[in-house]
C-alpha cells in the first residue's frame, strides 16, 4: 500500500484551498484560483498558517505574478478591498495584461520540479513527509501540493 504523509509533517494543511491544477474560469490560468483563495483566507483570518505563510506571495504565487507582470501585493490588495468576487474579478481583469499567455504559464507550472534539482527537492520533501517511496509518482511541485492536501491518494 502506498504511503501517506505523516500527519503534521508539513505543518497545518488547508484542504479548503483549491488544487493548483484548477484553472481560473476567466483566464484559464492554472494556480490563480489557489492564490486568490489564499488572499481570501488572509482577509478572513488575518494570516495563513505558518506552513503556508512561508510561501505566501512567494514561491508559485510570485512565479505566477512574475509571468503576469504584476506585484503579488497588488493582487492581494484587490482581493482584500473588493466587496464581492465579481468586483475582484473586474479589477483583476484591469490589472492583468490583455493576453495572460495561459498556455505558456500552464506549461511552466506543470513542469515545476521536473529538473534534477527539482526532483531532489521533491525527494527530500517526500522523505520528510514519510513518503520517500512515492518519489517516482509525485513528479512536480503541483503534485506535491495535491498529495500533501489529500487530493492524490
Amino acid at each position: 500500500m502506498p504511503s501517506k504523509p505523516i500527519p503534521g509533517s508539513t505543518g497545518e494543511v488547508l484542504t479548503c484551498l483549491p488544487s493548483p491544477y484548477l484553472p481560473h474560469p476567466a483566464t484559464g490560468l492554472l494556480y490563480l484560483p489557489r492564490f486568490l483563495a489564499k488572499c481570501r483566507y488572509v482577509r478572513r483570518h488575518g494570516a495563513l498558517p505558518a506552513s503556508y505563510a512561508k510561501n505566501y506571495k512567494r514561491g508559485l504565487d510570485r512565479f505566477l505574478c512574475l509571468h503576469l507582470g504584476v506585484d503579488p501585493a497588488a493582487v492581494e490588495k484587490i482581493v482584500h478591498e473588493s466587496a464581492s468576487d465579481a468586483e475582484a474579478e473586474a479589477r483583476l481583469k484591469a490589472l492583468f495584461p490583455t493576453d495572460v499567455r495561459a498556455a505558456s504559464w500552464n506549461r511552466e507550472l506543470v513542469q515545476k520540479g521536473l529538473t534534477p534539482t527539482g526532483q531532489e527537492f521533491l525527494k527530500e520533501a517526500l522523505t520528510a513527509m514519510g513518503c520517500a517511496d512515492r518519489a517516482g509518482e509525485i513528479k512536480s511541485v503541483p503534485d506535491l501540493i495535491d498529495f500533501d492536501e489529500g487530493r492524490i491518494e
